[in-house]
């Protein structure tokens, strides 16, 4: 492994097991640590220090691509160590970077103490399975032992499509390609319109980031393949909101009636801390498509979704404020942590008043 400017503040994130390092102009190295950013140093980096360690990590076509187009992502293979994915970008003090550490080691679905629904969207052969929350929720770290339950479980192709590729799965009982939007595709859409073409059984998408990306998702996902894909959104209605939205309304009723077909699931998550401070808890929001489901997003009653989560529950289905009751109730997450999370804070407050009856409702939530 080639010693860099920036391997100790490498080695000090992996020691300290953190999910971010964010380096920029006047401020000290900063690293996530389960949730709460924490200063690595004391002193602020200097632009020389920080330009000096960006650089010397990008080639010469890199480089020219975040002086001129001012923004760079990509991966960066730290030895044996870790890879990291990066992102460069200009602000007001100048030149700043983060990097999100990608484990060497895919986890099991077993490893992440995954609830059950998550294999069973894995082992569908076809459908749209959506993981979506904010960023840094793990949807990530969900979509790669999804798929690697596959590798290790099924004889199918599986294509990953990603800006840049995370996860590098080697191929155990199932054919893995992975394709880098850049060296490899010019862009998300225009690889998933010809996933069909590389007869791929399964593909996974790192973002559905255009109405091009999704459209071209949904068609394959209705033609008989399985796309586990990550959005940014919160919660399974506002996914459902925020893919209708991206198309003209003339072509709404369409893409209602590809999506109520073709939608197998939506996992929408967040991470939250441990009630001892040492570690992350998901909390997931989990919507099963077909059935009412399909009906409600074919007739334009996706607002009505929520009676369809709390009813769903011997299927695998529940609300985020569900789960945060039960993380609450077993001890694993502070009622404060929960609170602040829930969707409906108002009536969550309500719920941890009966669960905690000495929990003091905030103030701002009080009706």
């Amino acid at each position: 492994m080639t010693a860099t400017r920036i391997s100790a503040l490498f080695d000090a994130l992996l020691s300290e097991k953190g999910s971010d390092l964010h380096l920029s102009i006047g401020y000290p190295p900063m690293a996530r640590v389960r949730g709460k950013l924490t200063p690595l140093r004391e002193a602020p980096l200097t632009a020389a220090e920080v330009e000096g360690m960006l650089f010397e990590l990008v080639t010469p076509e890199q480089k020219l691509q975040i002086t001129e187009e001012l923004d760079l992502d990509f991966s960066y293979t730290y030895g044996a160590k870790a890879r990291f994915r990066a992102n460069y970008f200009y602000k007001v003090t100048g030149l700043a970077g983060v990097f999100r550490f990608i484990p060497s080691k895919v986890q099991s679905l077993e490893e992440l103490s995954a609830p059950d629904v998550m294999r069973r969207l894995a082992e569908r052969r076809s459908g749209l399975v959506l993981v979506t929350g904010p960023a840094g929720s793990g949807k990530s770290t969900t979509l790669a032992a999804m798929l690697h339950h596959i590798n290790q479980s099924r004889h199918v192709s599986i294509l990953t499509i990603e800006d840049p590729v995370e996860f590098v799965h080697e191929p155990l009982k199932a054919q893995v390609t992975h394709r880098e939007v850049g060296p490899h595709a010019s862009s998300v859409a225009t690889a998933l319109r010809s996933a069909a073409r590389e007869d791929a059984d399964v593909v996974l998408v790192g973002e559905l980031n255009t109405p091009e990306a999704l459209e071209q998702a949904l068609q394959l996902a209705s033609s008989g393949v399985l796309v586990l894909a990550s959005m940014y959104a919160l919660g399974a209605q506002a996914t459902l909101e925020r893919i209708l939205h991206s198309f003209p309304e003339q072509k709404q009723a369409q893409v209602r009636g590809v999506l109520a077909d073709s939608l197998a699931g939506i996992l929408s998550q967040q991470l939250l801390r441990s009630v001892d401070g040492k570690g992350r808890v998901l909390a997931l929001e989990v919507l099963l498509g077909g059935g009412a489901v399909a009906a409600l997003i074919r007739e334009e009653q996706v607002s009505q979704l929520s009676s369809q989560l709390e009813a769903g529950q011997a299927q695998g289905m529940q609300t985020m404020d569900q789960h945060l009751e039960r993380l609450v109730a077993a001890g694993a997450i502070t009622p404060t942590d929960a609170l602040e999370k829930a969707h409906d804070r108002e009536a969550f407050a309500r719920t941890l008043q009966r669960l905690k009856p000495d929990f003091e409702v905030p103030a701002d939530v009080r009706a």
